[in-house]
């Protein structure tokens, strides 16, 4: 469970995040939308403790982020290519988050095979550094590397961006299926409004700072109340 209470942070007269209270429950799919600017990532960075905040505090599993590190046990997350290091090939720097989490090259190499389809022929087996692939495939080493030791918490900004429509597509039966499997939460924050819908069983709609609805969506029924917000016809 993930508890934000009282969360606030101010960058110069600009709100990114203002939430008094929140709750995110164990098994969650948590949808983050809202335009530009709406404070979707400071928010993932404040979970992280990416960010200090200027006032209140999250909780992730009753642990305080910016107060141990027990945390980080049971939290896998992509926000951005600084998370990677692309002085690395992806099969070395697996090997290498495989090796800090304990996990035998073995059974490394056993999980990555789950990821076969998704990374489709693009990040296994290529030769190049990190730093050579094509924004979509770091996006892969990302969000595989999020996955890898098989996390009770899931933290994706953006995943679907920079991935070509069929990439997309094994994204949301790859994030269900772990969902499913492993009764995880996870958190993604998209533009792709459609894609959100689809996978989320929650969906949070920030607007600077401000979680102003909070919306079930069984079966997608979050929709339409979106499609209105943003001025979809």
């Amino acid at each position: 469970m993930i508890e934000i209470n009282n969360l606030k942070k101010q960058f110069g007269e600009t709100c990114a995040c203002d939430i008094p209270s929140f709750t995110i429950n164990d098994g969650d799919i948590l949808g983050l939308v809202g335009n530009n600017g709406a404070g979707k990532t400071t928010l993932f960075r404040l979970l992280l403790d990416l960010l200090q905040a200027d006032e209140g505090a999250v909780l992730i599993n009753a642990v305080n982020p910016a107060e141990s590190e027990a945390w980080k046990q049971y939290v896998g997350a992509y926000i951005d290519e600084g998370f990677l290091i692309d002085f690395l090939t992806p099969e070395e720097y697996f090997a290498f988050l495989g090796k800090i989490s304990g996990i035998s090259q073995q059974e490394t190499d056993q999980r990555l095979q789950l990821f076969e389809r998704f990374a489709n022929g693009e990040v296994f087996g290529q030769k190049k550094l990190i730093r050579n692939l094509s924004a979509g495939n770091k996006m892969k080493v990302g969000i595989i590397s999020a996955l890898l030791r098989q996390p009770r918490i899931v933290i994706l900004d953006e995943p679907f961006n920079y991935l070509d429509p069929t990439s997309q597509l094994v994204l949301k039966h790859l994030l269900t299926d772990y969902a499913q499997q492993t009764g995880a939460t996870i958190l993604i924050s998209s533009h792709n409004l459609q894609h959100t819908i689809d996978i989320s069983s929650r969906i949070a709609l920030l607007e600077n700072g401000r979680i102003i609805r909070d919306l079930a969506n069984a079966e997608g029924s979050a929709a339409q109340e979106l499609q209105e917000y943003f001025g979809a016809e």
